[in-house]
């Protein structure tokens, strides 16, 4: 079957020559950041975590995947995800389910007998941008380089790129041709596209009859008592906590000048630096392109960035850095560092080729006096010794919690301090102190009343240990407490009422309505944005009929009066709503064809029969730092 392979293999790739290109280049940086999981500690008998028919799923496989997906999601969150809270939100399952649909696909590709030839490998491999040289072609030493960074021998990589071919025309077989049904494209158009002409009137406090708000007593007390909610304390969690940090025990450790010294010259390369430029490099294939390169970049005829454009790199491609004469050849070093200014030096033969230099910066050399570097020095040298001394206490801390010594017991055998706190563990805000720290806020979080307390580190070296003492339960204060707090509340929550009729009113009444400050806004749309105005406004502008005047509730500042004046259905064969319909129809289409996909790899899976080695996976996640 290698031959119908790999015709479907080029008929595939003339339709998806674009995305595959992002695909590959994905991939490519994918390979070249990977540092790969060391599995070493797993034993030799731990290889894989889970199969499907014939096809195993591997340590290494699993692993990379959990951690793939905890680098995705914590860009999502604007922090890396701990395992304990990949598996409280169930990603680590999702992760083994897309394995398995992975390997299941690969199983049937096997069953079918679908299998790519050697000449397709080779040129998806040698038209993958990042495996090329600074020449644009393929680099046969990156590629190996990139893959032994990886931890992937050459056959394991092609292995897995044949595979994934194999997998394309798979799916392509089952979907190929899918869309989705006029009727719903259109339906699902006109809802996106429709647009609506409205008069929109504010309606503010000077519009509201009568002077400013004043409570008597009894309306508070009557707000008071039907809104305790509303001023409700949060739930209070009391900790004991013993902590010990590098910064509180800094100023007791004792640093002598030999220590300092010898820190000074373990640094040397911070505190003197020889002269060096900042340069791209550009290689060409003979000297006699290159020097044709320089004529026509000093003669102004085009540019240096224009021949990095042409060769389809970045200046990041060419970027070397900061250069020192001890980095590069003599004959490299005496042209670079002739220049008095940036510019352009060459061509100067290199192990590339003949190439052109464009020296962007000249920095000087420079050198800081171990006195002038003093004070820096002491404060590193003594935060760093405070950690080690902190880490090589650690083991007897841990021995005095496990023979049963209590916080205050441990603060005072060790350079530990003891205190309370009363925690919010709903709120948003770090707090100052312990409170700051990430790592005692998922404890504190977590702890329940009787747990044994257990050392663990803070982000800066530092260690700590908590106990539950209490959780506190929300109260509502007596009102004298939070007087102000409740008049507050009852005059925005009155405003807002009092503004909302007054809208309404105004509707009601042409005289009013014609005298009212309004603005009329045209084709707007569904997901358009009217500044000032609350997110519900154009919600519920968009679920009335033509015709219609709403008021609007806003705050305590203002309300709004509405009218739909037109509903404007878009015309689905031109303009801006045809390439809505366009990308309705694409996008609902990729769906379905998902769906069906998910399907029949569900139906691949379960006809194969799958395993999952639930120990594994649970060491791996331990290692990985879960909870196991």
């Amino acid at each position: 079957m290698n031959s119908g392979g790999s015709q479907m293999a080029e008929e595939t790739r003339r339709r998806k020559k674009k995305t595959n290109a992002i695909v590959w280049v994905i991939l490519g940086l994918l390979i070249l950041a990977m540092g790969g999981f060391g599995v070493g500690g797993f034993g030799s008998s731990l290889s894989t975590v889970a199969s499907v028919g014939d096809r195993d799923i591997t340590v290494q496989e699993y692993a990379d995947a959990i951690q793939a997906e905890q680098a995705r999601v914590g860009q999502q969150f604007g922090q890396r995800l701990t395992m304990s809270q990949m598996q409280a939100l169930g990603l680590d399952r999702r992760v083994m389910e897309r394995l398995l649909a992975d390997a299941a696909l690969k199983e049937e590709a096997d069953r079918v007998g679908l299998s790519i030839g050697d000449a397709e490998i080779a040129r998806r491999i040698r038209e993958n941008p990042a495996f090329g040289g600074v020449s644009g072609g393929f680099d046969r030493e990156g590629y190996a380089f990139a893959l032994d960074r990886a931890g992937l021998t050459e056959r394991a990589y092609e292995e897995q790129i044949r595979d994934e071919i194999a997998r394309e025309l798979l799916q392509a077989a089952v979907v190929g041709g899918t869309e989705a049904p006029a009727v719903y494209v259109d339906t699902l158009t006109r809802y996106v596209a429709e647009t609506r002409d409205v008069t929109l009137t504010p309606v503010t406090v000077a519009d509201l009859p009568g002077g400013a708000l004043a409570p008597t007593q009894d309306q508070i007390q009557k707000f008071y008592d039907e809104n305790p909610t509303l001023f409700e304390t949060p739930e209070l969690r009391q900790i004991t906590y013993a902590w010990v940090t590098p910064d509180q025990i800094v100023e007791t450790i004792e640093i002598d000048d030999a220590q300092l010294r010898q820190a000074y010259e373990d640094r040397i390369d911070d505190y003197s630096q020889p002269a060096r430029v900042l340069a791209e490099r550009l290689a060409f294939a003979d000297n006699a392109a290159a020097e044709a390169a320089l004529a026509a970049i000093e003669a102004n005829e085009t540019t240096f960035d224009a021949f990095v454009e042409e060769r389809g790199l970045t200046l990041d491609d060419l970027d070397q850095g900061e250069i020192a004469r001890s980095d590069v050849d003599k004959t490299i070093a005496d042209a670079l560092f002739a220049l008095e200014e940036p510019g352009i030096v060459g061509p100067l033969e290199t192990s590339l080729g003949p190439a052109l230099y464009r020296v962007n910066a000249i920095l000087n050399a420079t050198e800081v006096p171990f006195e002038d570097a003093r004070d820096d020095l002491a404060a590193e040298v003594g935060i760093d010794t405070a950690r080690r001394r902190i880490d090589a206490e650690r083991e007897m801390m841990d021995d005095l919690l496990a023979g049963g010594a209590t916080l205050e017991e441990l603060a005072a055998e060790t350079d530990m301090t003891v205190d309370t706190i009363r925690w919010d563990a709903g709120s948003t805000e770090q707090g100052a102190d312990i409170a700051a720290y990430d790592a005692f806020r998922s404890f504190a979080r977590t702890a329940q009343i009787g747990d044994f307390p257990t050392l663990e580190t803070l982000s800066d070296g530092g260690l700590f240990a908590l106990r539950l003492d209490e959780i506190i339960a929300p109260t509502v204060p007596p009102l004298a407490e939070v007087q102000a707090e409740v008049e507050a509340a009852w005059r925005t929550q009155t405003l807002t009422r009092q503004l909302t009729e007054r809208a309404a009113a105004i509707a009601e009444n042409d005289a009013l309505a014609a005298a009212a400050q309004s603005e009329a806004i045209t084709r707007l749309a569904r997901d358009a944005t009217l500044e000032g105005t609350p997110a519900s406004l154009v919600r519920e502008i968009f679920e009335a009929e033509e015709g219609t005047t709403l008021a609007v509730e806003g705050d305590d500042q203002r309300a709004y009066i509405v009218s739909i004046d037109a509903v404007n259905v878009p015309d689905l064969d031109a303009g801006q709503a045809a390439d809505v319909r366009a990308a309705v129809e694409q996008q609902a289409g990729n769906g379905i064809a998902a769906d069906i996909f998910d399907g029949y790899g569900q139906a691949i899976r379960n006809s194969a029969g799958f395993t999952v080695n639930q120990q594994a996976v649970q060491q791996i996640q331990v290692q990985l730092g879960g909870a196991g």
